[in-house]
């Protein structure tokens, strides 16, 4: 089934590169920025944006589901899509080292479909209970002429001691990479993996030919791991230096914590089997596999090599983790294994 075409996330439709020049355009607009309390902080390119309140710090991020919301549409199994909402927003407020406290919702449909509605709240709720946040509101909007299925999203406010935030400007060479499991695809690469299927006459329905007992579309749509307990709980045990949330842009996007360093990961989780099975259906090179999806590892802590022990005996009771790698000097991120830098 291996394809003899190199696929890429670009010739699928969503070109990353492109993406950044688009984001450049956007915020190259928003020069204001007000004084005194609700001060924006100087934490632009992070996972999350901060503003001044007071010796705290209030920290607001938004995300969607992107394109899998495609797929639980087709398969009409929208129970666990409200996870991946929630999942998004709250793995990336932590990156700051805050504590996700609340979030609003943005819920857009063709038509009006209350068992929908239903399925996707019940999924919310899920994820704000994993979470352990309160869902205070949100807005709903028909539009058929312009949402083809429905499309699902969300705001994220959390809160940090100003004194207390990670934001990665200590990182240091010799400082360790630990990395944290996902549970798969979580949300992100779902427009190359959706082609993927249609190219090689796939269906959804189709039992997964590397997960027994599950079809293709059940272990697509396994939703994204909420890392809120385990962080919360290890920043208030041991001494953080940075907090990554693997997402779209894959581990290139660690530079936003310190573009000063060098990332080296030489200890690579094994991806799990829904990876090795896209890569190959796609003919994908490392390098743009490990940019555009997580590759089994959903979320990245840096800390100084002296709380290493401590930190993987935190983070046991309740996720696998493991050390991935280390800083050093230099700047980037690389694979050695894979011969990958970015």
């Amino acid at each position: 089934m291996t394809s003899t075409k190199k696929m890429t996330y670009a010739k699928s439709g969503v070109d990353i590169d492109r993406e950044k020049k688009a984001i450049e355009a956007l915020t190259s607009y928003f020069p204001f920025q007000s004084e005194g309390f609700g001060k924006p902080l100087p934490i632009k390119t992070h996972y999350a944006g901060a503003i001044d309140f007071g010796e705290w710090t209030l920290v607001m991020c938004t995300d969607g589901v992107g394109s899998k919301v495609v797929i639980a549409n087709e398969l009409k199994k929208w129970d666990t899509i409200g996870i991946d909402c929630v999942a998004m927003n709250v793995n990336d407020a932590i990156c700051l080292g805050a504590k996700p406290i609340a979030l609003v919702d943005y819920f857009a449909s063709e038509t009006s479909d209350p068992t929908m509605a239903k399925e996707i709240g019940k999924g919310l709720a899920e994820g704000a209970r994993q979470a352990g946040i309160n869902i205070i509101g949100g807005e709903t909007a028909t539009l058929p002429d312009m949402i083809k299925g429905f499309d699902l999203a969300g705001t994220c406010l959390a809160y940090a001691r100003k004194d207390c935030l990670i934001t990665g400007e200590e990182i240091s060479p010799g400082d360790v990479l630990v990395g944290l499991r996902s549970t798969g695809l979580h949300s992100n690469g779902y427009t190359l993996v959706r082609k993927l299927v249609k190219e090689n006459n796939l269906d959804y329905t189709d039992w997964s030919p590397f997960e027994k007992g599950k079809t293709l579309g059940e272990v697509l749509l396994t939703p994204t791991k909420i890392y809120v307990k385990e962080i919360i709980n290890l920043i208030k045990k041991v001494p953080v230096k940075g907090l990554a949330h693997i997402t779209g842009g894959g581990l290139e996007n660690l530079k936003r914590l310190n573009d000063k360093v060098k990332y080296v990961f030489d200890e690579l989780f094994a991806p799990p089997p829904v990876f090795d099975f896209i890569q190959e259906i796609g003919n994908i090179s490392h390098r743009e596999m490990h940019r555009t999806f997580n590759m089994g590892m959903g979320f990245v802590v840096v800390l100084s090599k002296d709380n290493l022990e401590k930190a993987l005996k935190i983070l046991s009771g309740s996720t696998e983790a493991g050390k991935v790698g280390e800083i050093e000097k230099g700047k980037g991120v690389s694979l050695p294994s894979l011969k990958v830098r970015y």
